[in-house]
């Protein structure tokens, strides 16, 4: 039994999470200095003071900590809700944001309540991509203008549109603010770049971002540079204070209830798109989407009463926990104490950091997000559709908003049943047959039946021989297959034996999903 699985049934068995506390100590400390300049940056991009990301990553390490139902999962702000934050706060200012995360939240709940986290599962994950390449594009156009001490425009057409200025107003005779803020933007970037590539087997675990903020930060106050620095209050009980009352008054603003449903629809896509890749990295406990769900739901309604920026579970951060050695939950909840603490005693270290220290963070944060390996890949196996989807749901990310981008391409993805839509039916299920397990799937397998098929998935018990039975199955659309043979890989690797059978040619676009 490996660690992770061993912890598992610890857990199970009574002896308490402390079990693993010095690997879950060290795991928190490296998530702990992944987090804090990403809780800082993130809340720039989204045109609130730094220390409302603090707050959410407070939240949501030791609250959503202790409640989530994926246990190495971590939350905190999500560079996936930058933008639609940037663009609510600049409509609407940063007081409404509050009583409309505390709806957010509620939602969230409710939904978890009413078992509906399979339901964001068959969400097509050339939607998710291209929203979160989108979103990852509008973060990089966004925070080129902060690494030149300048504000970005309330759009991204209008911040492609003045980056030539930008650089064509640049001077190497006269050194001023913009330059010297440059330098340590690029600094920035350049020191995360080169510790990705040569960064030794001992040091793995330490993030560039870290060095590259801290390499800025030494040489602005060594170089005495006077360019914008982050603003944080004299004590974190400044950022703790409770949304007014007379606040939730504007719920009955309609724009704002249709904001707090796309806020609880989008992060709780990105929180279990996130606890799926998280699974995947370990062999350990599996994530429960409701339960994870109603934990994100009292999260947000927790940030929405400090008017702190929304949450969502975050790959970055759990792949770190999960890279560090993590083996419960105790780490993400360490990781909260450690902001905690870090902003209560000492607030004057963090009024040093350059905003274009940040700046670069962010740049490189949101380029990793904008990955064509996936439409690639989309496009390869499952034909010219699913590329379609993704990059329509891009481009309208970027040039119109991330709301009107995800409809779209949900509408899109809502097309691809129309040959098939006289003939709609899907049927799992289960018999013995010996000691293996036999499951038989029936009709078409889309994302219209995804969750019935999730659900007899993960009802298999373990290190039992599996039959996965497709030979009538007529149709698999590239969300079921990417889902399924996620479920294979995860399965064979814990050792167990599955066998695929079914007709060619969706027996082949399971081997070229790999």
């Amino acid at each position: 039994m490996t660690t992770a699985a061993t912890a598992a049934s610890d857990q199970a068995e009574g002896r308490g999470p402390f079990r693993f506390f010095a690997r879950d100590f060290t795991a928190s400390i490296v998530v702990f200095l992944v987090a804090m300049p990403l809780c800082m940056g993130i809340a720039i991009a989204s045109g609130v003071p730094p220390e409302k990301g603090l707050v959410t990553g407070i939240i949501g390490g030791i609250v959503v900590g202790l409640l989530a139902g994926s246990p190495l999962q971590v939350s905190g702000p999500a560079a996936g809700l930058a933008v639609i934050v940037f663009e609510f706060v600049r409509d609407n200012g940063l007081s409404a944001l509050g009583p409309v995360l505390v709806l957010a939240g509620a939602i969230q709940f409710v939904a978890g309540v009413a078992k509906l986290g399979g339901m964001f599962r068959a969400i097509s994950p050339a939607v998710v991509h291209g929203m979160l390449a989108g979103i990852g594009a509008l973060i990089v156009i966004g925070q080129f203008h902060i690494l030149f001490d300048a504000k970005p425009a309330s759009s991204g057409v209008d911040n492609l549109a003045m980056m030539p200025a930008r650089i064509l107003g640049l001077t190497p005779f006269d050194l001023r603010s913009t330059e010297l803020a440059l330098v340590l933007g690029l600094l920035t970037i350049g020191t995360m770049l080169v510790w990705e590539k040569v960064k030794p087997a001992r040091l793995g675990l330490l993030p560039g971002a870290l060095l590259g903020v801290l390499a800025a930060t030494i040489l602005a106050a060594l170089a005495g540079w006077d360019v914008a620095r982050i603003a944080v209050p004299d004590s974190i009980a400044a950022a703790f204070v409770p949304v007014e009352g007379g606040a939730f008054s504007a719920l009955g603003n309609p724009t704002l209830i249709f904001a707090a449903i796309a806020i609880a629809f989008i992060a709780s896509a990105e929180t279990l798109l996130s606890a799926a890749a998280v699974d995947r990295m370990h062999d350990g406990v599996r994530t429960d989407y409701n339960k994870e769900l109603r934990a994100q739901g009292i999260g947000n309604l927790l940030c929405g009463v400090f008017n702190a920026l929304p949450m969502t579970g975050v790959i970055v951060r759990s792949s770190a926990n999960v890279q560090a050695g993590a083996m419960t939950r105790l780490s993400a909840v360490l990781h909260g104490a450690w902001i905690l603490g870090f902003v209560a005693l000492l607030p004057w270290l963090l009024r040093e950091v350059p905003m274009a220290a940040l700046g670069g963070v962010l740049v490189v944060t949101g380029w990793k997000l904008v990955s064509l390996k996936h439409v690639s890949h989309l496009f390869r196996v499952h034909g010219y559709m699913p590329a379609i989807i993704w990059t329509t749901t891009f481009l309208l990310v970027v040039l119109t908003d991330l709301l009107t981008g995800v409809l779209v391409g949900l509408a899109l993805s809502a097309l691809e049943l129309l040959p098939h839509v006289r003939n709609l039916r899907f049927r799992v299920g289960q018999k013995p047959a010996g000691d293996t397990l036999h499951l038989e799937l029936e009709g078409a397998a889309t994302f219209v039946g995804l969750t019935k098929l999730t659900t007899a998935l993960e009802e298999l018990p373990p290190s039992r021989p599996v039959h996965v039975d497709l030979a009538k199955v007529h149709v698999i659309d590239h969300t079921t297959a990417e889902m399924l043979n996620e479920w294979l890989i995860r399965r064979r690797l814990r050792g167990d034996e599955v066998r695929v059978t079914g007709p060619a040619p969706i027996i082949r676009t399971l081997a070229q999903a790999a």
